[in-house]
């Protein structure tokens, strides 16, 4: 099978770091057992390990859609693993082994193969049985249309060890505090601890997230006089613990009493902490029975307009969401979406239950952000109408946004794999606009083809024209490829502190044709520190000086070099380490 990615694409998804070490283990056949079940490719990289790494790649045939390896790489971009086996499909397309996908093998079997099937595997891996259990329930009792909640906990549970670690998190991270660690101690480790209660909450036990809660927070208060002394609103604590007690009031089942006690202490709570609790109150006051609320979930909208002026009404409508999705209550989800004005919820929503037609149209009166685009072009995908996908992100890439640029790359994508060359040409130049960098104006050049010329004039005045630090280092790769030096040395000129790796490769790439401009910065950079006798610098100055060298020589001035280079070892000959590295001159 032929890949529905060129190297280019590969390329464009890793560092070049990256994409080198990935092709190295692709010329050592590192990739063993490339295989094809349905539209997803698996393969194992042999590594540094003993065990391999497993390396999966979804695709369709607008391109890959998702990519997994087993390796603890967690950087920008692809691992080496999966630039080798993607490498692999596109140059030996021959060595992918068709494996029939699984519901293609139980096809196989009938009822008591399937049943011995299950007990092999069960007996191989006896922690799949739960697994099984879940799933036997789910298919023998099909939801109804009012979805039954998880059951409660029975036992009582136990919070105290939860206040404990609270405490000792919170007097841990005052020590800390004390001896000057200037990061937040406190957060990260406290963040853990409210995940137990909202996973009580996402299961439908809302009664014992509250309890585990109750303990975190009144734990918070006996601390918090500790923790104002190091300016206490810094830390993101109330915030984060506001928004979990909104989800696990609405999960929850209280008794009026309960609710009136609860009332009563996130007030008293919001007072010692000086935070905002409004939103849990505001929860707390509305339940899922307020009229005005049962309202909008009906679809007859809010009563009440200014109830969407709330400066936490979106969020605390996104916290009613999860809990209609997880009690799959589509209507009123989409119904409480629409009076929201969550478009990209309701969207998406519209999109996964199937009404494309009606997902399609309601985007092209109500979409006006570049996120709401994306998350229904790649919802679309999903549901596999690819070429819907491609129109409603083409229609997203004007849209104001933060994610343009990542819109802009997967929609080039997907045109490309879906033949339509002039979408992908057009918004791979956004996205080259929008972020410069060597990848994306290769990937331009390739989809160009005999435009090239013309659309590379355009590339390269934006590139001039660019302000932005980020595009520095796209500023020297594209120069120097161009042979374009009085740019590149234009890109760094100022640049006497900062990334100075892209100093050195224009400078190396310029000795020949601007050898005076080499002796020029380089002087200029290796003189400040060793006059100010920088030694942990000394290396470092010693490297600009060989730049240096380099250009005497290069424009004959080799005795000039001489002359200047002795004047150095006399004016700094009682630097020992630095007369030592200055060996490296000779």
């Amino acid at each position: 099978m032929v890949a529905p990615i060129s190297e280019i694409v590969i390329s464009h998804h890793a560092t070049s770091n990256s994409f080198s070490r990935g092709e190295d283990y692709y010329h050592r056949s590192a990739v063993i057992d490339l295989v094809q079940r349905g539209n997803t490719i698996h393969a194992e990289v042999e590594g540094s390990e003993v065990t391999p790494y497993r390396v999966s790649l979804q695709f369709d045939s607008g391109g890959i859609t998702s990519v997994r390896c087993t390796c603890p790489y967690d950087y920008e971009g692809w691992c080496k693993h999966i630039v080798a086996v993607a490498l692999t499909w596109v140059r030996q397309p021959d060595r992918l082994e068709l494996r029939p996908t699984l519901p293609q093998l139980l096809d196989r079997l009938d009822h008591l193969q399937t049943q011995r099937l299950v007990q092999a595997l069960v007996a191989e891996q006896p922690e799949l049985i739960d697994a099984v259990d879940r799933q036997v329930m789910l298919m023998s009792n099909p939801a109804s249309s009012t979805p039954m909640a998880a059951p409660q906990r029975r036992s009582t549970l136990d919070v105290a060890p939860f206040r404990r670690q609270v405490k000792q998190i919170l007097q841990e991270g005052v020590r800390s505090l004390e001896e000057g660690y200037e990061d937040d101690p406190f957060t990260d480790d406290l963040l853990g601890i409210i995940e137990k209660a909202q996973a009580f909450a996402r299961n439908e036990d809302g009664n014992s997230a509250i309890a585990i809660l109750e303990a975190i927070t009144a734990a918070c208060v006996d601390e918090w006089d500790d923790i104002q002394d190091y300016g206490g609103d810094a830390f993101p604590i109330a915030e984060s613990l506001n928004e979990a007690w909104t989800e696990a009031i609405l999960s929850a089942d209280l008794s009026p009493p309960e609710a009136v006690d609860l009332r009563v202490m996130l007030e008293e709570w919001q007072d010692a902490l000086d935070s905002d609790f409004s939103m849990s109150l505001v929860a707390l006051q509305q339940g899922w029975t307020d009229p005005d609320l049962l309202r909008a979930l009906q679809g007859n909208g809010y009563a009440d307009p200014e109830r969407l002026n709330s400066p936490f009404a979106q969020e605390l409508a996104l916290i009613r969401l999860q809990i209609l999705n997880r009690q799959e209550r589509q209507t009123e989800y989409l119904n409480l979406a629409r009076t929201e004005g969550l478009t990209a919820q309701y969207l998406t929503r519209l999109a996964e239950i199937g009404n494309i037609d009606e997902a399609m149209t309601v985007a092209r009166d109500r979409m006006t952000t570049a996120e709401e685009a994306f998350a229904l072009a790649k919802t679309l995908r999903e549901q596999n109408y690819l070429s819907e996908a491609l129109t409603i992100a083409q229609a997203g890439l004007p849209l104001p946004g933060n994610c343009r640029y990542a819109l802009a790359s997967w929609t080039s994508e997907l045109a490309e794999g879906l033949g339509n060359r002039e979408a992908a040409l057009d918004a791979s130049v956004l996205a080259f606009k929008l972020r410069p960098s060597f990848p994306e104006y290769q990937r331009v050049a390739h989809l160009a083809a005999a435009q090239w010329e013309g659309i590379k004039s355009d590339l390269l005045k934006t590139l001039r024209q660019s302000q932005d630090w980020q595009a520095r280092e796209a500023k020297v790769d594209i120069f120097l490829h161009e042979g374009l030096l009085d740019d590149a040395i234009e890109a760094v000129r100022s640049d006497h502190y900062y990334r100075s790796e892209l100093v050195h490769r224009v400078m190396q790439a310029a000795v020949f044709t601007h050898p005076d401009w080499v002796i020029k910065a380089a002087l200029e950079r290796a003189e400040p520190i060793m006059e100010q006798g920088k030694a942990d610098r000394y290396q470092e100055a010693v490297q600009w000086l060989q730049h240096a060298k380099a250009a005497y020589i290069q424009s004959e001035q080799q005795s000039v070099w001489m002359i200047y280079f002795n004047q150095l070892q006399s004016n700094h000959a009682r630097k020992r380490k630095l007369m030592d590295l200055f060996k490296q001159l000779l």
